[in-house]
Formats: C-alpha cells, sequence, structure tokens
C-alpha cells in the first residue's frame, strides 16, 4: 500500500524538543515498545532487558567541527556545514548566504580562504588553502554542528555531549543520537550480562535533517552515506545468529549500515561502501531483530524506518503516549527499545 508524507506527521509541542542533554548520559527515560504494549522504564533499565547471547551493534563515528563562519570579498556573511570532508584539502558543505558563491568564488574564514570548485544542487565543492588536514583544522577552527531544532548557539560541553564515549573514525557532522545514552557503567553492565559489542561506522551526513519535500515518498530520495562493516562485526552477527541470540541495533545509522551490508540470506558481508537505503513500511529486515533509538521528527525518513521496523499503528501509539508522557525528544531526548514487527512481507527499498 502507497504511503504519503502525511501519514508520517504528529503534532509535538515545541516545549519537549530537548534543547541540553540530561545531567548524566544514562539519565534519560525508555519507552519499551513492542507491538501495542508500551513500557516506561529508565535508560538504565536495558541491560535487565538484552539477554546474554545477544549482539549490539554501536555506530562508532565520530562528530567533526563542522559548521563554519565566514565572509565573500564583498563582505557578505557565509555559513557553511561541512556536508563530507573528500581530501586533505577539499569537502562537499553546505553554505548560507545571500548570494550563493559561483565556482571559482573566494570565501575566507579566519585566516584561510577556501576556492568554490563546484556545485551539485545544494552542496558546494570547496578546496581550503591549508598546510594541514583539513580535519585537524576543523577541529581548531570549527563549531560543534548542532541540529536546526536545537535553538541556541553550541557550547563547551556540546563537543562532549553531542558525541558518544565510544567515537573513533572522524568524519560525521550530525551524532548517532541514540548512541549518547550510553556511559561506560552502561556498556559494562552489558558486557557483565553475556552480551557481544561490536561496531560499524557510518559518517552521518548534513543530509539527515533535509525535510522530505514530496507527498508520495516513494519519490524522495536518500542522501548517500559512506559506511565500513568490519570483519569482526561481520563474524559477530554470523554468531549471534547461528547460536540463537538476536541482534539490536543501536541507532538508525547502525541499522542502515547492517541492511545495506546483508545478502538476501540476511548474510552481512564485511567492508565499506556508500549507502543511499531507504526504509519505508513494506521492507522486510534481514539482519537487525531490535532497535534502541530516539524520537523522530515528523514527516522524516527516520520516522519512516521505524515505522517499518515496529509498524506503524506500533508507532503511533508509541509517539501519543511519549507526548502524553512528556517524554524529551530529538537528539538530546529520550529513548525507545523496539520490537520488529513480523519479519514476513513485501520487500520494498526505495
Amino acid at each position: 500500500m502507497p504511503h504519503s508524507l502525511s501519514d508520517f506527521d504528529y503534532a509535538l509541542p515545541a516545549e519537549l524538543i530537548a534543547q541540553a542533554p540530561p545531567a548524566t548520559r544514562a539519565a534519560s527515560r525508555l519507552l519499551h515498545v513492542d507491538g501495542a504494549s508500551l513500557d516506561d522504564l529508565l535508560f538504565t533499565d536495558l541491560p535487565a532487558h538484552v539477554a546474554a547471547g545477544d549482539l549490539m551493534v554501536f555506530n562508532d563515528t565520530r562528530v567533526i567541527r563542522a559548521r563554519l563562519h565566514g565572509e565573500k570579498p564583498t563582505g557578505g556573511r557565509v555559513e557553511a556545514l561541512v556536508e563530507r570532508v573528500i581530501a586533505d584539502d577539499a569537502a562537499w558543505v553546505q553554505l548560507k548566504a545571500s548570494h550563493m558563491p559561483k565556482p571559482g568564488a573566494t570565501i575566507t574564514f579566519g585566516s584561510t580562504v577556501a576556492t568554490v570548485v563546484a556545485r551539485d544542487d545544494r552542496l558546494f565543492h570547496l578546496r581550503f588553502d591549508l598546510d594541514t588536514p583539513l580535519l585537524d583544522w576543523l577541529e581548531r577552527h570549527g563549531e560543534v554542528p548542532l541540529p536546526p531544532y536545537i535553538a541556541r548557539a553550541a557550547g563547551e560541553d556540546d563537543a562532549a555531549r553531542y558525541q558518544t564515549v565510544y567515537a573513533r573514525h572522524a568524519g560525521a557532522v550530525a551524532a548517532p543520537t541514540a548512541g549518547l545514552h550510553f556511559d561506560q557503567q552502561t556498556l559494562d553492565a552489558l558486557q557483565r550480562r553475556g552480551v557481544t559489542l561490536a561496531f560499524v561506522t557510518l559518517h552521518v551526513g548534513a543530509g539527515t535533517f533535509r525535510p522530505v519535500e514530496v507527498d508520495d515518498i516513494a519519490l524522495h530520495r536518500m542522501h548517500a552515506e559512506r559506511y565500513e562493516v568490519p570483519a569482526a562485526t561481520a563474524a559477530a552477527v554470523a554468531m549471534t545468529r547461528a547460536r540463537g541470540g538476536r541482534v539490536l541495533a543501536v541507532g538508525t545509522t547502525s541499522l542502515r549500515a547492517l541492511e545495506s551490508a546483508a545478502a538476501v540470506d540476511g548474510t552481512v558481508r564485511a567492508g565499506s561502501a556508500e549507502t543511499v537505503l531507504f526504509v519505508t513500511p513494506g521492507y522486510r529486515f534481514r539482519v537487525v531483530d531490535r532497535l534502541l533509538t530516539n524520537f523522530h521528527l515528523p514527516r522524516s525518513t527516520l520516522l519512516m524506518l521505524v515505522s517499518a521496523f515496529a509498524g506503524m499503528d506500533a508507532i503511533r501509539s508509541a509517539y501519543a503516549h511519549a507526548i502524553a508522557a512528556r517524554y524529551r525528544f530529538f537528539s538530546y531526548g529520550d529513548a525507545m527499545l523496539l520490537e520488529r514487527a513480523s519479519p514476513y512481507g513485501d520487500h520494498n527499498v526505495i
């Protein structure tokens, strides 16, 4: 059955959009969603809801300081958000300016000059005049790229809190937010319980906040994101399956990496690639049995993904409950533990 954008809308009171993280990472609420069953928990209850022999897969991407403020030769101000670093001196970026620069134009960021090489729709290819790798330069001169629904400037606390404790590989411009709840104590508790922890890397791009602009969601096209599945993680999935355990993806990015790397029979292939996987209701999941995630924006591709995973009716009920119970929403908000709806259905990848 075709779905329209309005199928994924809901009214959210603005005061429920979390503007700052909780006092400590694990001090969040957790809504367990299993079909029509809803259970209000604390995030610290999570280890008790994961069985020995299960596998949890985390995204270990590291958020870079991707926001820059610059100036055109005319004096006009420019705000840049790095979408993807593609070389030691080059990146694709989103720009905000009164008049968009053309190829050959320059933008000055502090004492550094960048030249516009090309434009592709909303993205600009910039080459920076640097004597150090761009990622290192961004770490010194960029700002933490908080999402657009957080109505304040990034502070120094965000440099730590808008980053998972297990972040390793720099490249994301948005955090894999389901992982923000984990502290080392929670990770240790899971391992003591006999849960296996594994990692993938998917560098979240700024396109994750791009609105869906067509009513027929089949016409929406996802932005490409780079991911890598290590051989150890592919082997861990196979071992978990062999012993009858379940695979719990921490975050939609981990899920998309695993499902993108899966063969038709569910075998996860190690390696790196780009994914444009768009999961909508009707998609048949090959790898992931359970999903830990935050609450997502109305009319977003991520809300479509969780609706595909847990079932549209279950997600509608869960979100209505979360609003009534005053859960905190989005990146710095509370979490959900979703059980997968029936794995049988039409395979529908857009």
